[in-house]
């Protein structure tokens, strides 16, 4: 099974995917991870490839190959349209981060669903950013997205709960699975409309 997770500095990539990856590891499975974050102390382009099942060779999805596209921001989501595939499920926060020239009014923010459409038809878009807010934690959108994407994976709640509380502060764990449980009720909600 392979994961990608995209977005910008400062949205809690690298952290979703440190716990995804322990996530699977508790579950027996061999995991693989790499990750590229650049100039994402700058708001810069970061991603990151999990890799998991009972043997695993190498730590990058090849182009084409990806089963989960876990995007963080809308406009990311076009710098992957490489690794989908006709099966991928693509999860999509509805966030945006406004390039310079959308900014100057040089340029429009791009649609991105009918680019991800013309690839894979697949595509679910979450509010994860309301969620974290109506809950008073506006940093907590990543573990939002993981409850999101724990609907889709078959590993039992508790393993998710326990990774969780293993892997935060003793302060925001509370606040944390209860952002995860949101999440993932949001999914729950849309496969069953499915």
């Amino acid at each position: 099974m392979n994961v990608l997770m995209a977005g910008v500095g400062g949205q809690g990539i690298i952290l979703a995917s440190d716990i995804l990856a322990n996530v699977m590891l508790k579950g027996g499975l061999d995991v693989k991870k790499s990750e590229i974050h650049g100039m994402a102390q700058r708001g810069g382009s970061v991603m990151s490839h999990v890799r998991f099942g009972e043997k695993v060779y190498s730590p990058t999805i090849p182009d084409g190959g990806c089963d989960f596209l876990l995007s963080f921001e809308e406009l990311e989501t076009a710098r992957y349209l490489d690794y989908l595939n006709a099966n991928t499920r693509v999860i999509i926060n509805r966030h945006r981060i406004s390039p310079p020239a959308v900014i100057a009014g040089k340029a429009v923010y791009p649609a991105i669903e009918p680019l991800v459409r013309g690839i894979c038809p697949d595509i679910s878009f979450v509010e994860a950013g309301r969620v974290a807010g109506d809950i008073g934690n506006p940093k907590g959108t990543n573990i939002i997205l993981l409850g999101v994407l724990s609907a889709c994976l078959d590993v039992p709640e508790e393993i998710w709960i326990e990774t969780l509380n293993e892997s935060l502060k003793e302060k925001i764990r509370a606040v944390n699975v209860e952002g995860f449980r949101k999440g993932r009720e949001l999914m729950s909600e849309q496969l069953k409309a499915v």
